[in-house]
């Protein structure tokens, strides 16, 4: 083997372990985005769940006040 197959054999071996990890980073980041989608939706559903219940407690003392 010469030189230039040498070094084009490790450019290429080079190249594959760059797209190895690159895959790598691109399925861990798609986790990530999967994990912040179901957080979004589950702090959301926490958000309505207390502000449903903000809001009954204020009906409830105002019709307690109009009843009085």
């Amino acid at each position: 083997m010469d030189d230039t197959a040498v070094r084009l054999s490790l450019v290429e071996q080079n190249y594959q372990n760059l797209d190895r990890r690159l895959e790598k980073v691109e399925n861990k980041i798609d986790c990530i985005h999967t994990e912040m989608l179901n957080g979004q939706a589950s702090l959301t559903k926490v958000i309505v769940g207390a502000t449903g219940t903000i809001v009954a407690s204020l009906l409830s003392i105002i019709v307690v006040m109009l009843m009085q």
